[in-house]
Order: C-alpha cells, then structure tokens, then sequence
C-alpha cells in the first residue's frame, strides 16, 4: 500500500464530515438507516434457532432495491450448514490497477435468554439514549453501518476508485461452529481478496463520567484456544479415600496454572498503545502508571513496571502476553464414591504468532504432574503475525477523528479478545480493527445481559466509518 493521498479530494471530504456530523440530526438517510439496523437486529442469527442465512438475504433485498444487480451480490451457504449463509456484495471501483478493499462483519450474535433479560433481547428498545438487544452493538451495529454504506454509495451515484466489497458471515460467536469467513478463505477467496480489510475489535473508549479518552485501531489480535486437562483415577469408595485423588490432582494443577505467567511480549500495536496510553494517564496524575507503560514499551523484562501496569487494568495486562485461565470444571460420578475423572477446561489467550501447541507444552510443563494429561481442543484457526501498521492505514483515522472530535488521540492496539480477522490476517489479507463507535468502561455488555450501544455513539460512528471508507477507497 502507499501513503500518498489526493489532497484536495481528502480535505474536500474532512470538511463534508465535519458537515454531516454537526448536522446529523436532520440526515434524512438516517430513517432508512435505522430500519436497516432494526431489521438486522430482530433477526435472530443464535446458532441455536436463529438464520444468519436469512438477515444475509434481507440485507442483499436492501442493496438490490438500492441499484445493486445481482451480479454484484453473492449469497453463500455451505450445504451442510444452510442456516449459516452469508453474503459478499461488491461495488466496482473505476480503477481496474488498484486492489479492492473489503468491509467485514460477522451477523452471528450470542446465545440470549428471555427470562434472563430486562427486555425481549431480539426487539430492538430504544431507551435513555441506547439501543437494547442482542447484536445491538456485537457485530450488528457495523454490519449494518457497512451495509448502509454501500446503498448511500449506489444512490448517491459513487463510483470509487478502488472497489468496496462487504462480507457478511456468520459463526464468529462459536467456537466449534461453521464459519463463514474461514469458508470464503478457503472456497471463495476470490470474492474477499483485497489488499486490505476493515473490521471490528477496536473503537473509542469512553471514561466513566462519558469523556472520550481515545480511538484505538485494532493490528493483530490473540487467538483463542481452549485445553483439557485430566485425570483418570480407579476411583473407589469415599469411606477410603487415599491420597491418589482425582480431584486433587486437577486441583493442584489448576494451583500451578493460576501461578503461571507466560513471557511479556510486545507488537507495535501494544508497544504504541503504550506510549500513548501513558500520555493520557500523566494527564489524569497517574505518574506511576505513565511512567511504568513507559518502561514496559523500552523494556518489557521489568517485572515492577510490568506489575503496575497489569495490577491498574487487566485489560492491560492481558495485552502483554499470553493468557490462561480455567473456565470450566466435571469431577467425580457420585457422592459416596472417590472420583474416577476430573478435567477442567483451560481457555488461553495466545499471543500473536505463538504455537497452540508452544502454550501446550508450557502448561504440561507448568504442570509437572504425569498424571494430569494436556489434550489441545479444536484449533479455531492459524495464529499469524500482526499485519503492519502503515500511514496509509493510521493517517486517514487521524485527521478523521480530529475532525470530529477535536484532541481525542488515536492509537494502536493489539486485541486481547478474538474476531474473524485471524482467519484474512492468516490468508494474506491485513485486517484491521476500525469502528469509530465510542463505548462506555462495561464495553456496553456484550456478550452478557441487556446488551446496549449508545445511539449518538453509534450515529456518530456511521458518519465516521462512512467518509473514512470514502477516503481509504480514493487512495493512491
């Protein structure tokens, strides 16, 4: 990729953005926008009874009344997996030389319970300034940001010099399942292939009084992967018990993990967030924490500086290395009896570029213990190294953020959590996490109870994703 710009062109469009965001109330393409996203909320894409297939083919209807042929929309389903679709749309770009970028979204959401909740997770409540539901933030709200992209594109008559494609898939939420992204690497690479992708996994952060502290972009990310541990035991009657207990066993292991800390690593991701993340700590009078992340950038062996970094937030201590932490326990078969099977599940967070079977080999050694067996579950996918930060990518999300929000510093960071872009980075295709949307300290309970996402976060964000696309698209 290069760095150079058409500048002319891209001040044109900071100064349309300026404009779009202060009057964005009166955008009359926020109705349409709004039912788009209502729809693709209340459908149900659970892997346990919704159709990631069918908001797939509600959102190709809105391109195709858009202007989109059908040509240019591309609904796929592995015939195995037929509620699990998803769709590719592609708009050509004027410049057959310059490589495609492709817009990802996953529109597969987490598993939502009725009596769980305040409200119906599957209708869409908008209340005190947010949207309620499962999915309203967790990925539904970009899927439906790019989607809405694309038909504003089309009618306003855009032609870009690079072609936009959009990728909709499913099964990022579940471990084991088809997905979708994975599938299109493999099947249908020549549908996705870009020279770069745009994604989910970062965004801005807001304070606990509501105070935009900083927008983040995602350059590489860990890799979840769950282990087994075991034991088997004879077992035996619980009126003699004998020190070669199970139980015991698994849980002097589960002592040794907790204890366990894997090597501090560092990315330019990690390393820049950290630079920048002092700055903004100085300013709130945390000395000893601007001055420890300062340390742990040059020099990521000091074990003090790295103390006081993770003890300040786990966030940021998960982002310095691998992680592992038992999630789940089964033991035993009956009250009165010795246990014959204990195993415990280990889910680890794997630095960028590291082995599973490197971590596995960590935890037997941890361990020390034969009779506790290490088994690797099913590996989600290859771990890559974190795809390069590049002025091309970073120039466009700082002046767009100055744009709009004067003094928020933008800064990489490296993602402790795991999203569909380990599957391109692992293709070839650098995906970086871009959302614009602002969230508060609870990261508006995804994944958990009464998912939200603040509307004016999310009408701001689609300002921001949609003139930010427009000016990586004219990119020379």
């Amino acid at each position: 990729m290069k760095s150079r710009f058409v500048l002319g062109a891209v001040s044109a469009m900071l100064v349309c953005v300026q404009s779009a965001y202060a009057a964005q109330a009166a955008d009359p393409t926020e109705p349409q926008f709004r039912a788009l996203y209502k729809e693709l909320v209340e459908t149900n894409t659970t892997l346990s009874a919704g159709s990631c297939t069918l908001a797939a083919e509600r959102i190709a209807a809105r391109l195709k009344t858009a202007g989109f042929p059908e040509s240019d929309l591309h609904l796929y389903a592995d015939p195995a997996h037929p509620k699990e679709g998803g769709l590719v749309a592609i708009l050509p770009g004027r410049d057959p030389k310059a490589k495609a970028i492709l817009l990802l979204a996953h529109i597969d959401v987490v598993e939502a319970k009725r009596e769980d909740w305040v409200r119906d997770p599957f209708t869409l409540v908008e209340e005190d300034g947010k949207f309620y539901a499962r999915g309203a933030l967790d990925d539904k709200a970009q899927a439906a940001i790019w989607a809405d992209s694309l038909v504003r594109f089309k009618q306003e008559g855009y032609k870009p010099r690079h072609t936009l494609k959009m990728a909709l898939t499913c099964g990022e939420e579940t471990a084991g399942a088809f997905n979708g992204a994975e599938w299109l690497t493999k099947n249908r690479r020549e549908l996705i292939d870009a020279a770069y992708a745009l994604n989910e996994g970062a965004g801005g952060e807001l304070n606990a009084a509501g105070k935009r502290v900083s927008m983040t972009v995602q350059a590489g990310e860990k890799v979840a992967q769950n282990y087994r541990l075991e034991v088997i035991n004879r077992g035996g009657h619980s009126s003699r018990p004998v020190k070669d207990n199970a139980i015991y066993h698994l849980a002097g292991a589960l002592e040794k993990i907790q204890g366990y800390e894997f090597p501090i690593q560092l990315t330019d991701g990690s390393k820049g967030y950290l630079n920048a993340m002092a700055k903004i700590e100085l300013a709130a009078g945390h000395k000893d924490v601007a001055d420890a992340m300062l340390t742990v950038a040059k020099n990521p062996n000091d074990e003090k500086a790295v103390s006081t970094v993770s003890n300040a937030s786990p966030s940021w201590g998960a982002m310095l290395h691998t992680t592992c932490v038992a999630t789940m326990l089964d033991a035993g078969h009956a009250t009165n009896a010795l246990p014959q099977r204990a195993r415990a599940n280990i889910n680890c967070r794997i630095f960028p570029g590291m082995t599973q079977e490197t971590v596995r080999q960590a935890l037997v050694k941890a361990i020390d213990d034969p009779a506790v067996k290490v088994e690797t579950l099913e590996i989600r996918g290859e771990n890559s190294p974190p795809p390069a930060l590049t002025r091309a990518i970073m120039e466009p999300v700082e002046k767009m953020t100055a744009k709009l929000w004067p003094g928020v510093p933008v800064m990489p960071i490296l993602q402790s959590g795991a999203t569909d872009g380990q599957f391109l980075n692992a293709a070839g295709i650098p995906t970086y996490g871009i959302s614009g949307i602002f969230l508060t300290p609870d990261l508006g309970n995804i994944h958990g109870l009464n998912e939200y996402i603040g509307v004016q976060s999310l009408m701001e964000g689609r300002v921001f994703l949609h003139e930010l696309v427009k000016v990586y698209a004219e990119q020379n």
